[in-house]
């Protein structure tokens, strides 16, 4: 009988142990309640990111949808899905001039939704330059560059170039007519910068012309460099928003 009564306390607790694991994952994702009390919703706020990210306060005339068009926000979505699909079109992509114009080839007509895909890619990008470029401009308009967020506007400005810098990398990428001379175009305007002008050409191309390499670096700086130094860009410009407030005013 002892050892029959042992061994049911041992089953007991071995049952209980997934269910004191499962409630201490709970409890280190929803560290608190249901903010009930002023206190609670303090302390949630405080520990929460997506809260936290979210000015304490705005003004009522503010949440209108007209006075921002949710242009920030609709940049932001964009952004998201030029990653995902950018992510997509890379299994089938080689950055080589051998290859490149007959894997856009692949995607329109052998890859199932390749065309899906790319097209996607395609209009989110020049979507994206548009709304970032109309989010600007409302800035300017509400006069919400004005202090103390004039350091979030020389971000805002940071991640406009960077914008149209993506466009431009990601233009010579499908490797046709179209890109090869658009880019040949863009870069021969590099070369006549003042004091560095041929040299930045050159670490632009690669070259002397447009060939491989430069197919390679605008590559390289299309999917990792210039991604990551926006994604960067917009935490700060997020947690700004969050410290000087959502908007400036008329």
């Amino acid at each position: 009988m002892q050892d029959t009564g042992r061994f049911q306390s041992g089953m007991r607790k071995a049952a209980q142990i997934p269910i004191e694991i499962t409630v201490q994952l709970w409890k280190s994702v929803f560290r608190h309640g249901l903010p009930l009390t002023d206190r609670i919703a303090t302390r949630t706020a405080l520990t929460n990111y997506w809260l936290h990210a979210h000015p304490p306060r705005i003004r009522k005339s503010h949440m209108k949808f007209s006075y921002t068009f949710c242009l920030g926000g609709i940049s932001f979505f964009l952004f998201i899905l030029l990653t995902v699909t950018g992510l997509f079109l890379m299994f089938y992509y080689v950055p080589s001039v051998t290859y490149a114009y007959q894997n856009m080839k692949d995607l329109q007509y052998a890859v199932s939704f390749g065309i899906v895909m790319r097209n996607l890619h395609r209009w989110s990008a020049h979507a994206m330059v548009i709304t970032v470029w109309l989010h600007m401009c409302r800035v300017f308009y509400t006069g919400s560059y004005k202090p103390p967020r004039e350091f979030n506007w020389g971000i805002g400005v940071l991640l406009l170039l960077m914008t149209l810098l993506l466009s431009f990398t990601g233009y010579l990428l499908p490797w046709d007519q179209l890109s090869l001379w658009a880019v040949t175009v863009g870069t021969n305007m590099a070369k006549y910068a003042p004091i560095m002008g041929p040299q930045v050409r050159f670490s632009m191309l690669g070259s002397y012309t447009v060939g491989n390499a430069t197919v390679l670096r605008f590559y390289v700086a299309h999917v990792l460099g210039l991604p990551l130094a926006a994604a960067i860009a917009m935490m700060v410009h997020f947690w700004r928003v969050r410290k000087d407030g959502f908007s400036g005013n008329l």
